[in-house]
């Protein structure tokens, strides 16, 4: 019989590696498949059963998906490593005013009054972005992961202070979740080996009767040890 699976999906940027390792060592028998999906694709790829979990930034239209924030990451600009920009260790959006701005296609930035001129030309992807930036074409505004996913020596990038951060979360079909998917919620939320919800469960709760018998022998037992008669004691001589 074919073990039992799950399948976690994650976007460019997206570490599950950790997650992926604390699995494997809790649930040795039972495979997690990881499957790389672009950003556009990972909300539908839940809600048709492609994947059980996805790693993903959130969607706009969250309908029929349970959305679990992980953690915010920096936005970054990224640019030439001769760019003016790179003189200091950090810029405010009001440095990338008057400066041409790629936005690919599968832009994951939610800052829709993102400073800079964006430049007509929309290259597909953020991989092709990057390589117009290298080209001195344009900065591109990204996630942090993304601008070192696609790290280059002829490119660097720099944190934009009052940058809207980006939210990366677990997404899950709406409802109840099956107890695999439980498990690695779990595990992504820092549940420790022994007291996952599951486990915690399998002990079922005493009934109102049980909880009074349980406490009247337990007085019993008490009165028992109360009444014990002790060592006699000595007389004097």
């Amino acid at each position: 019989m074919t073990p039992a699976s799950l399948t976690l999906g994650y976007v460019p940027g997206g570490t599950p590696a950790k997650w992926a390792r604390i699995w494997a060592e809790r649930h040795p028998g039972v495979p997690l498949d990881l499957r790389a999906l672009t950003a556009a694709e990972a909300a539908n790829a839940v809600l048709t059963g492609t994947v059980d979990v996805a790693l993903l930034r959130p969607p706009a239209d969250a309908t029929g998906l349970a959305i679990i924030p992980l953690y915010e990451e920096t936005t970054v600009a990224v640019v030439p490593t001769d760019h003016v920009l790179t003189a200091v260790d950090e810029i405010a959006a009001a440095d990338l005013d008057g400066e041409p701005r790629l936005l690919p296609d599968d832009n994951v930035v939610d800052w829709p009054q993102a400073p800079g001129t964006v430049v007509e030309h929309r290259p597909e992807t953020t991989g092709e972005a990057i390589e117009l930036v290298a080209a001195g074409v344009g900065v591109l505004i990204v996630p942090q992961s993304l601008a070192r996913l696609h790290h280059r020596k002829d490119l660097t990038y720099r944190p934009i202070t009052d940058a809207p951060p980006c939210p990366v979360a677990l997404a899950v079909p709406a409802g109840p979740q099956p107890e695999l998917v439980e498990e690695f919620i779990g595990i992504v939320r820092g549940r420790k080996a022994g007291s996952s919800r599951a486990q915690t469960e399998l002990a079922p709760k005493r009934t109102a009767r049980e909880k009074t018998l349980a406490k009247q022998a337990a007085r019993a037992a008490a009165g028992k040890v109360a009444r014990k008669p002790g060592p006699a004691k000595r007389g004097r001589r």
